[in-house]
This record gives C-alpha cells, structure tokens and sequence, in this order.
C-alpha cells in the first residue's frame, strides 16, 4: 500500500538513528510503496479533498544518500493512500496545530492518519500526564511567580521547564537555596504572560530519564535511559545524554499497562512515556523516538513492532 510520512525535510534524517527511517525501512521490506511530503505541502481547497504534493521515494542502503526519488512529486488526496503517517517532530507550534485540522478534515474524507489528529491536539505532551496523577510526583502548571515561589518553598529542590520545549530546551533546576528563581521564573513565564510547568526534582535522573515506547497499546519490553553527563541535570540525548537500553521494570510495566490500551483507544498508535525513578514525566505523541538505540542494543525490533500494528490498524 501507499503509506505517505508526513515529517521534516527528508535530507535532514539522520538515519543510523532516525526512528522515521527505520519505520520507512521495515516498510518497504514487506512492499510498501514509501511517499513523502512535509506539513507545508499539504493544501486543501473550496470544492476538493485534503491533498498533499508528494514525492515517491526508494531506499538506497547509503548511509547519506540514503534515498532516490522514484519520480517527480505529484499531488495526491490523502483520502487515496493506504495510510498518512503524521511524523513531524516538535515544535507544536501554530503550523502543526493547523496542519491536524487538515490532516483532520481528510479524515473525514476516509484518511487513515496516526497518530489521530485530534489526538495529537488532545494529549499536550508535558501537560498530559496530569490526567494521572497516581502516576507522577508534585507538579504544578501556572503563570503566577508566587505559584512557583510556594512550590519551591514546599518542595525545595524543583525544576522549571516550558511547555512547549523539547530535547532538554529550556529546562531549569532551582536549589534549597533558591537560587535565580525569580529570575528563571521571569524568563520562562515572560512577565506572567505564558505558562509553565513546575515538579519536585527527581533525584533518580541520575539513572536515567528512561523512554518507554507503547506501540497499539502495548510497551515494546525494553526502554532507553537516557543518562545525564558530568555535571548536566538533563538526559536528552540532544544536549549529550547517554542511550542505555534496559529491561522494563515492574513499575515501568505497570504505567504502560494502565495507560497504553487508554491511550491507543483514543487514536494514538505510537506513545512514548518518559520515566524517571517511578514517576510519569512526559507522554510524547508527536515523534516518538528510540526505535533505532533500543533495538540495537536488545535486539527487540521495535520498527517491526510497529508495522506489524500499523498494518493490523488499517485492516
């Protein structure tokens, strides 16, 4: 079938670790015909369905040129593809909230999208984990500074992040001594103006903010720790954390089992919970990533996984 990946610009893939190419990859190995387009190429007109300009594409087995274009991009209904893979990474700025109502209306055209639209819209991704607060430590969303200063009063040691960063941006960690609150407080919440998230710091980070992907439901059985380096609190891999794929613990099983068949319920075939110590910190529904680091180092083929549900979804 034709399955069109809606993601960033295809020559910016890194593909030794990219979880998108190893998706198109396991793909084409059972025959999927693999289309390409980028949220800006999807267009929809008075009269017409959803389209989007798109470019077929055939693996090479280079590490750089890693693909060649089967011919000129041509423009096609989404409702006319066997599935629309949504695979832009974060920012979830203005641009991605609209391209979900495109990619919405073209599912009530008869698009098969994953993950679903509204979904995406529903499940904010570092807001989203309020809905279970048996799950998480003490966090608190505001835009007030006295909110911050009496959580940072009960709780001493807190990290501040926005909520619309990604890989790390942005992230802040304030002391017993209370060190530059006020100031980071006044950066991150621009005068009042914009909202941020507030949690107790998790000490365990030391082990590893660990990325548990659930895929139709289910927890691929191995997670990735990413594991902060020297004297840095944060464990992405984008500012140099370490990838160390582990055995899911007990209480790892637990979060993924409560909220993996929930979350595939409402239209989210691909999850990824970030965990530190026992507590929820991020459910990302975007682009999850890790499929290449966690399959390497277990030898769980978690790009197979993912088909293998992708293709039982569309039947």
């Amino acid at each position: 079938m034709d399955l069109l990946f809606v993601a960033d610009p295809l020559a910016s893939f890194k593909t030794a670790k990219d979880s998108t190419f190893a998706m198109m990859r396991e793909a084409a190995a059972r025959g999927h015909r693999l289309l390409a387009c980028e949220p800006q190429q999807l267009r929809w007109q008075r009269g017409e369905a959803v389209s989007a300009e798109v470019l077929e594409i055939e693996l090479t087995g280079e590490p750089k040129a890693w693909f060649r274009a089967v011919a000129a991009p041509v423009s096609r209904p989404l409702h006319s593809l066997g599935a629309v893979l949504m695979r832009k990474d974060p920012p979830f700025d203005s641009e991605y909230f609209y391209a979900t109502h495109l990619l919405e209306q073209a599912e009530r055209e008869g698009a098969r999208v994953f993950n679903k639209p509204a979904a995406l819209r529903d499940h904010p991704e570092k807001l989203a984990i309020l809905e279970f607060p048996q799950f998480i430590g003490p966090t608190l969303v505001t835009r007030s500074a006295d909110d911050v200063k009496r959580f940072h009063a009960e709780h001493r040691d807190i990290i501040l992040k926005p909520l619309d960063g990604m890989g790390g941006m942005g992230i802040f960690r304030v002391g017993a001594d209370g060190m530059n609150l006020g100031s980071i407080t006044e950066t991150l919440n621009r005068g009042g103006a914009q909202t941020l998230m507030v949690q107790k710091y998790l000490p365990e980070i030391v082990h590893g903010d660990k990325r548990i992907l659930v895929i139709g439901g289910e927890a691929v059985p191995f997670s990735l720790a990413r594991i902060p380096q020297g004297s840095e609190i944060r464990g992405n891999l984008a500012v140099g954390g370490k990838g160390v794929a582990m055995a899911l613990t007990a209480r790892e099983r637990e979060i993924a089992a409560a909220l993996g068949p929930l979350l595939a319920a409402r239209g989210l075939l691909l999850v990824g919970l970030d965990v530190i110590g026992d507590c929820l910190t991020e459910i990302n529904v975007t682009s999850p990533t890790c499929f290449a680091e966690i399959s390497e180092q277990s030898g769980f083929d978690v790009a197979k996984m993912f088909v293998d549900a992708l293709e039982a979804a569309l039947r």
